[in-house]
């Protein structure tokens, strides 16, 4: 009963794959990170190269698996309770973002710590079109748009962390399968949203985000409604995506639409005595 890391991602994938792949939604951030280190590179999130781990139990079954890409701090997906137990022992771990309980297990062995973000991760139950419809209609963005989106994703991804060659990064990447939506309203761009490439038969909402004068009037739930029904109709079998349990406007609009909680999970920070 042993943890192994590596920074190769096709031996992670080929040793934890399957196990990821047997319960995606709970999964869905290490298959997508993943997805990203395969097509983009070791690089695709920094300088540093990232460390991939999986734990294998006494019967040989990967039973945990783990992902970092510096400088985020490690997220762990479904872990046995003895590879939790393991893990702290098996790699220094600066913070994690983990399952609620989990998370809560590993921080109270760290002399002090902080909860950075409170996140619920949502699966697409039925959906249910916004009422009253905003005035406006979506269309998938194009490269002529990059400018645009680079923008509003690093806006967004103030609150994350996001760094500037990272939000461009993530524009091209989505564009190029057209992974991103905009809901147009008075001939311009009020809202965006983005959706992930389809990985074990499940793809996740990402990056909500209107623009701050046209907010209040129902863009942000009728861009998620439409790449949501859009992906629901292209085969997903799941369509998820997280919220910041900070924000109870965005939880309460994704319920309406048609959002069932599954799950929370902490960003937590380790920090020195």
């Amino acid at each position: 009963m042993t943890w192994t890391f590596t920074d190769d991602v096709d031996a992670f994938l080929d040793a934890a794959g399957a196990s990821l792949a047997a319960r995606p939604a709970e999964n869905t951030l290490l298959l997508t990170v993943a997805g990203t280190l395969r097509e983009s590179g070791p690089h695709a999130f920094g300088a540093e190269p990232p460390v991939l781990g999986w734990w294998r139990g006494a019967d040989g079954e990967v039973a945990g698996a783990l992902v970092r890409t510096p400088p985020f701090v490690p997220i762990l997906g479904t872990a046995a309770p003895d590879a939790v137990s393991a893990l702290a022992d098996a790699l220094p771990l600066p913070g994690i973002n983990a399952d609620r309980d989990t998370a809560e297990v590993l921080a109270s062995r760290w002399p002090r710590h902080r909860v950075d973000e409170e996140h619920r991760l949502y699966r697409l139950g039925t959906p249910v079109p916004p009422s009253p419809a905003p005035a406006g209609a979506p269309r998938t963005a194009t490269p002529a748009d990059r400018a645009l989106l680079v923008a509003w994703l690093t806006a967004f991804g103030e609150q994350t962390r996001l760094s500037g060659d990272l939000a461009e990064r993530i524009v091209d990447e989505r564009v190029a399968y057209g992974g991103w939506t905009l809901w147009e309203a008075g001939g311009e761009p009020v809202s965006m949203a983005g959706v992930s490439r389809r990985i074990a038969g499940t793809v996740r909402v990402t990056a909500v985000y209107t623009s701050p004068e046209h907010r209040g009037r129902g863009y942000a739930a009728a861009v998620t409604a439409e790449v949501s029904r859009t992906a629901r109709e292209a085969g997903a079998r799941e369509v998820l995506l997280f919220t910041d349990l900070a924000n109870p406007t965005s939880n309460g609009v994704y319920l309406r639409i048609g959002y069932e909680a599954v799950s929370d999970r902490l960003l937590i920070t380790a920090e020195p005595e």
